[in-house]
């Protein structure tokens, strides 16, 4: 699958780890709303590409699942400042 990077040069292996570290930046610097979003910009850096649709779950779960992720924040972020701002606001 990787077999690509074999082909390319040290300063082609070196643009790609800017390319791939400047995305998950992106992705790690996400905050407030941005936390909750579906990221294909960020599988859109791998070289293949893929079919395969995601399930989405239902409401019910879905919105557990919401609330689970948001629970972790507290326990891995305590630290973390909160906001108020909703969804679509500025």
């Amino acid at each position: 699958m990787d077999d690509d990077l074999n082909a390319m040069s040290r300063e082609q292996l070196a643009e790609e780890v800017r390319k791939l570290r400047a995305g998950i930046r992106r992705h790690r610097d996400a905050s407030g709303h941005d936390l909750c979003w579906h990221h294909p910009d960020l599988w859109a850096l791998l070289p293949d590409t893929s079919s395969q649709v995601p399930i989405v779950p239902d409401w019910p779960q879905f919105m557990r699942g919401c609330v689970k992720y948001r629970e972790s924040l507290d326990a891995q972020c305590p630290q973390a400042p909160r906001g108020r701002q909703e969804f679509g606001e500025g």
